[in-house]
């Protein structure tokens, strides 16, 4: 089975973190919720608290095929501050194993450098952070195996094209009738 982890930062945006989570497990996706503090619940960008599966440490980076980073702009600093979780990000990219973030974090890739030569998009105030990108305003943007979105009102399309890449394209249009979606 596909492993994927979400990481969650004090301040992240609650519907880009949970829609991924929500709608990857639909599609029988395994996915891992994971803290980047020590403690394993991580409050939200409006004070939602949620109970995490795991903490950083405890992380296995070697099971996952993707790494996905949630926005809001807190959460987004709190990411790119983790040492440790940069790492990983930069060592999957290197890899050519997936990546996806949405809102202001795809800022992290374009200040590691991953989004040169790349179509991207992210939350509008964030865009002249995405060095080298050729930006967009699409709602979701697949760059080979990196993966930007807008925002909390992207964050279905976002999860959408996260299921497709694991579970197949047909499922994902499945999973998209199954919850009342349209494109």
């Amino acid at each position: 089975m596909k492993k994927i982890a979400v990481f969650f930062a004090e301040g992240y945006e609650e519907i880009e973190a949970l829609t991924v989570a929500d709608i990857c497990r639909r599609c029988e996706l395994d996915v891992e919720l994971v803290s980047v503090t020590d403690e394993r619940s991580v409050k939200g960008s409006h004070g939602i608290v949620v109970q995490m599966d795991k903490i950083f440490t405890e992380a296995d980076f070697a099971s996952y095929e993707m790494l996905v980073l949630p926005g809001g702009a807190q959460g987004t600093k709190n990411l790119e501050a983790h040492e440790g979780l940069m790492a990983q990000v930069d060592a999957f990219y290197a890899a050519d194993k997936y990546i996806a973030a949405i809102c202001a974090a795809p800022s992290i890739f374009g200040h590691r450098g991953i989004l040169k030569g790349r179509r991207a998009c992210c939350y509008p105030s964030f865009e002249s952070e995405l060095d080298g990108a050729e930006v967009t305003e699409g709602p979701v943007e697949i760059s080979e195996h990196v993966i930007t979105s807008r925002g909390m009102g992207t964050a279905i399309d976002f999860a959408l094209a996260i299921a497709a890449v694991f579970a197949g394209k047909e499922k994902a249009e499945e999973m998209a009738d199954t919850i009342v979606y349209r494109q």
